[in-house]
């Protein structure tokens, strides 16, 4: 007798919400942290990701098991363009990067993924990825109070609270084990945030008096064609991720899911949830690495239980006093978890380019890696017009291509030589 649910398999309601639940509270942390971060309403990144999570379902055909919710991708180059441009642009941004995807799946339909493996190696994924996280490490610090230290720091409470916070997610990744394990970062930032209460760094007025019901703060779009340039290139790097999320989940659930429903609709389905998001004012959306552990653990792969999580988040999205609660989340309690996350993306990165056993002592290697850092991490732009800048991440990004594209592979060739 088998010991796990199967993908199209569904459960009585009373078996199917709890376990909708442990799917929620595994990419809860994180999804919120995105928002925050962007200076965005938290209830907006739920509203998106279950919005995004149902059209995955529904493109897929209900039959690949994946929670989407907001992407750290994207943070850097939608922030500098919420600067300049504000976050309508940064909306048509990311409508942009959702359509990407879709070009993607059109082409993956048609020639396969062997072309994608050419344009986009992993010396050039992982850099781009290196870049991502460490182009974020800034953010952390300061929101940390480790920036910049005035008298005795240790004497500040935001520095206290960031320091434990990054200490509860350091234990839970390290030495949790089973569920508790799949979710370090939501008990880091409960942690910190009931530290918070008692050291009286929390505004407790406006979870008081914010209503039960309230219609999240949705944020038209406005194109502007820089917007789009500085966001929607990130989107070829998300695409790999996205991949790697599906062989992934090919492994837990023991399916192909490349060829049933294919890995042309999953990553139509992603690009779909990243254009709905910009369509509603949320964060850009991408599958998650929490939720295939939530099914390794569970031995559950039902989509039911997927879609029971993205209706459950839809609407917690209209309780205000939950937006109020995520939406007084104090800076230091998510600076200590972002120090420790933005560090976890950019060691992902190292980590793709030693699993991949890329040879540093090759010049072409080399020279791809260390200009995508410098240009990624140094913040280098570039401007053809006074509308047509292109910076930072998305330089880094077409740079590595274009290096990819253009310097000649040396050790192919001398292999080709001897034979």
């Amino acid at each position: 007798m088998k010991d796990y649910v199967d993908v199209e398999e569904r459960l009585p309601i009373l078996k199917t919400i709890p376990l909708s639940l442990q799917h929620l509270f595994a990419m809860v942390g994180a999804t919120i942290l995105v928002p925050k971060l962007l200076h965005m309403d938290p209830s907006i990144a739920l509203f998106g990701s279950g919005i995004g999570t149902l059209i995955y379902i529904i493109c897929t055909k209900a039959k690949l098991p994946a929670y989407v919710g907001s992407s750290f991708a994207f943070i850097a180059p939608i922030t500098a363009v919420s600067a300049q441009q504000g976050l309508p642009a940064a909306m048509g941004g990311i409508i942009a990067a959702g359509l990407i995807y879709v070009v993607f799946a059109a082409l993956i339909k048609k020639f396969g993924t062997d072309w994608i493996d050419k344009l986009l190696p992993p010396v050039v994924v992982g850099s781009v990825v290196i870049v991502i996280g460490l182009g974020l490490a800034t953010t952390a610090v300061n929101w940390a109070g480790l920036g910049e230290a005035h008298g005795n720091i240790f004497a500040s409470k935001e520095v206290w609270v960031s320091l434990f916070t990054l200490a509860v997610a350091i234990i839970g990744t390290m030495f949790f084990k089973g569920f508790l394990g799949v979710i370090p970062i939501l008990i880091a930032l409960v942690s910190g945030y009931v530290l918070s209460l008692f050291l009286g760094l929390v505004d407790t007025k406006e979870i008081i008096e914010a209503s039960w019901f309230a219609i999240p703060k949705f944020i038209a779009p406005k194109f502007s064609l820089s917007a789009i340039i500085a966001i929607a290139p990130v989107s070829i790097v998300t695409i790999t991720e996205h991949i790697g999320h599906v062989l992934v989940t090919n492994n837990v659930c023991g399916r192909d899911f490349t060829k049933d429903p294919g890995l042309d609709r999953s990553i139509l389905g992603d690009g779909l949830a990243t254009v709905a998001a910009g369509l509603f004012g949320a964060p850009p959306n991408t599958t998650y690495g929490e939720n295939i552990g939530v099914m390794a653990i569970t031995r559950v792969y039902s989509v039911w239980v997927i879609g029971g999580a993205a209706i459950i988040a839809i609407i917690l999205s209209f309780v205000d006093k939950v937006g109020a609660i995520l939406r007084t989340i104090p800076e230091p309690v998510m600076g200590g978890i972002s120090i420790m996350l933005f560090g976890v993306i950019a060691s992902s990165g190292l980590r793709m380019l030693v699993e991949s056993g890329v040879d540093f002592s090759e010049k072409r290697n080399l020279i791809i890696a260390s200009v995508i850092l410098v240009l990624g991490i140094g913040g280098a732009r570039i401007s053809f017009t006074e509308n047509f800048v292109i910076e930072g991440m998305a330089f880094a990004t077409f740079a590595g291509i274009i290096l990819n594209l253009v310097l000649p592979d040396t050790e192919k060739q001398s292999e080709e030589q001897t034979e």
